[in-house]
């Protein structure tokens, strides 16, 4: 099973501000740990946290998922399997 890695980058920058690291052995518990305004607010952005669960244990899925671009804050979400 993959990690889940989620990075935060401010725009025009090429390192992170921040990472968040799951791992693949613990990311099914830690879905079904997320709170409930947290998931919404995933999914209104379109990203459905089962789904990625289900792509963890796919072998050719990997790499970059999701890249969220958030103008008004200046920053890129990524959201990867790794």
């Amino acid at each position: 099973m993959a990690d889940l890695k989620i990075r935060v980058f401010k725009n025009g920058e090429s390192d992170p501000k921040k990472t968040v690291t799951i791992p693949g052995g613990v990311l099914k518990i830690a879905a079904k740990l997320i709170p409930k305004k947290a998931a919404n607010a995933l999914q209104e952005k379109g990203i459905d946290i089962a789904e990625i669960v289900r792509l963890s244990d796919d072998p050719d899925a990997r790499g970059t998922l999701i890249k969220v671009e958030e103008h008004d804050e200046n920053e890129t979400i990524e959201i990867a399997l790794e």
